[in-house]
């Protein structure tokens, strides 16, 4: 069986790429898989660490404005069409997978138009652009949150899957977590991350709280961004850390500091946000601004919706406005365990189970 992956740009399109990638290898002998991205990608880093051949297109996404950039990214497209044409042709795929970026564009449509089955599988709240459109000649559309359904037209082809989770989150245990990172289990624990690269903004807001979290003996982990460290540590000034009270600029064992977490503060990146319901922990999260799509604001606002989070946007936020979410949960202990039940609700822990089932239907 040759499967044919594509989904690009971002960590959030490319690591489900890899998740789907894995699960199928584990279930079919026999399988060949080839990924197709582009070469400035994340995923020409991500997927050959991984394992897995990457083919590479020319393709460039569209600016919002009328501008002659987007003249040459016309060009380029056309290019990639016939670059993505070149590749299914020679690895005749049985199936064709797109898990969102501009790049699996070309890929999946060219799939389409030769009748071969392809499916796509959508992240967040709402849409990408690249995904509505596929979404119109694709034989099944896989979403991770019910409010993308109402984006695309045929009803049909539309099925709830969630987001895939990385097996160390859900192999992780709360109590384990604590005992490996030395927290008390009558402490409550904190887990502050702005994204990848960190949130200046975030940080702003988080020095004079962390000074409250010391004198309050709250745990906590705030993770700055490599970049942000240096000037957040400046401007904190002298402070006493005790036990895992920690400032850190980066964090390898994500899974276990979660894990531990009582309460998470985060961004609204769709794997972030599948992560942390699957371990069923509330959360406060500011969705990062200009997103495409604005989607991250999407992804936060279906969470609180559904009494999980509370969503801060980012022109909203500062120590008073995060100092006063954050006292709203943890000092009501019923308020804390309704959002890890209602947390836990929306978890989709047999994701990646659910969209193998749908994948192999279609065979």
């Amino acid at each position: 069986m040759r499967v044919l992956i594509s989904g690009g740009g971002t960590g959030g399109h490319i690591y489900p790429a890899i998740a789907i990638a894995n699960k199928l290898e584990e279930e079919i002998k026999d399988i060949e898989i080839l990924f197709v991205g582009t070469e400035k990608g994340l995923e020409s880093k991500v997927v050959p660490s991984a394992g897995y051949e990457l083919k590479t297109i020319t393709v460039e996404g569209f600016r919002r404005k009328i501008t002659f950039d987007n003249v040459k990214r016309v060009l380029k497209l056309f290019k990639g069409l016939e670059d993505a044409r070149k590749i299914v042709k020679q690895f005749k795929p049985d199936l064709v997978i797109g898990t969102g970026g501009y790049v699996c564009g070309p890929v999946v449509f060219n799939a389409a138009m030769r009748g071969i089955p392809t499916v796509i599988h959508e992240q967040n709240a709402f849409p990408g652009i690249t995904n509505k459109i596929l979404g119109k000649f694709v034989s099944k559309i896989l979403i991770s949150f019910e409010d993308a359904r109402k984006y695309f037209n045929n009803e049909s082809k539309v099925v709830f899957t969630g987001n895939p989770v990385r097996k160390e989150i859900l192999n992780s245990n709360k109590a384990n977590a604590r005992k490996k990172l030395g927290i008390p289990e009558d402490k409550k624990m904190v887990l502050c991350v702005g994204g990848s690269g960190g949130s200046e903004k975030l940080n702003r807001s988080m020095i004079p709280i962390i000074r409250d979290f010391v004198k309050d003996d709250i745990q906590f982990i705030h993770v700055t961004g490599r970049y942000h460290y240096e000037d957040f540590m400046k401007s904190l000034g002298e402070v006493n850390l005790r036990g895992c009270q920690k400032i850190v600029d980066y964090l390898d064992d994500m899974a276990t500091a979660l894990s531990a977490s009582d309460l998470v503060i985060c961004s609204a990146g769709a794997i972030t946000l599948a992560e942390i319901t699957v371990l069923g922990k509330p959360s406060i999260i500011i969705p990062k601004a200009y997103t495409a799509e604005n989607h991250q604001e999407y992804n936060a606002k279906s969470l609180e919706s559904k009494g999980a989070a509370i969503a801060i946007l980012e022109k909203d936020l500062n120590s008073g406005s995060l100092s006063n979410a954050i006292s709203k949960v943890l000092g009501d202990r019923k308020k804390l365990k309704e959002m890890e039940s209602n947390s836990r609700e929306i978890g989709m822990p047999q994701s990646i189970d659910i969209i193998y089932k749908e994948i192999i239907d279609m065979l």
